[in-house]
């Protein structure tokens, strides 16, 4: 099999989504020029591994076709099990309710069995979806440490909501308030924490939290 250029594959990839390299970048928490350099000017000259392994999934194609050695390819994305049923991957992250959880290596430890006629109803993407613990009690009252929670990596505007953030090497999992101008308020819904007020481009949004599971 003739495997095409990873660059003008991602682009004709990208146009046939209608999917902006700023967006996609975003969504591999990058910088919002990242992918654009990527392809116009070979800078990096591949891919990290992690960032191509997220866009093969987005797009639904052979992490092959944007890099990777064929023989270490990993399966496209999730797909339905017998009973319609689909598996999404929980990751050995932990986002933090609390002072800030240094992000581990993106990588599954397990699994969360979703049925996937109720993720299409929810209009969920299973490709899009990861399940990450909770740590720490700064949002108390909807989420407790331990929880385990959903997130949507689907690039979208962001609105008003509980979102997974990543500032530095920190994950949080806080509610977004975009009622500032110019700013994005990070807001606990445990009141002994206060909110934080961030630039844009001091944080980066990986996905908006859409389910919880948790000990009674």
């Amino acid at each position: 099999m003739v495997i095409p250029d990873p660059r003008q594959r991602l682009l004709q990839l990208a146009t046939e989504r209608g999917a902006s390299l700023s967006a996609l970048s975003d969504l591999i928490g990058r910088n919002s020029t990242y992918l654009q350099q990527f392809i116009r000017k070979g800078s990096p000259r591949k891919l990290e591994e992690t960032d191509r392994r997220t866009l093969a999934r987005f797009f639904g194609v052979d992490e092959a076709e944007l890099g990777a050695p064929e023989e270490i390819s990993l399966p496209e994305a999730p797909k339905p099990l017998r009973g319609d049923w689909v598996d999404v991957p929980r990751l050995a992250l932990g986002a933090s309710a609390g002072p800030g959880a240094v992000a581990a290596e993106e990588l599954p430890i397990g699994a969360f069995r979703f049925s996937a006629r109720w993720l299409r109803e929810q209009g969920l993407d299973p490709r899009m979806l990861s399940a990450i613990r909770v740590e720490g009690d700064s949002m108390e009252g909807t989420l407790r440490d331990g929880d385990e929670i959903l997130v949507d990596r689907s690039p979208r505007p962001l609105r008003d909501g509980i979102h997974v953030v990543r500032t530095g090497d920190a994950l949080l999992v806080k509610r977004v308030d975009l009622g500032r101008p110019g700013a994005i308020t990070l807001v606990s819904d445990n009141p002994a924490y206060r909110p934080i007020a961030l630039a844009p481009d001091e944080l980066e949004v990986v996905g908006r939290v859409v389910w919880k599971s948790g000990r009674l």
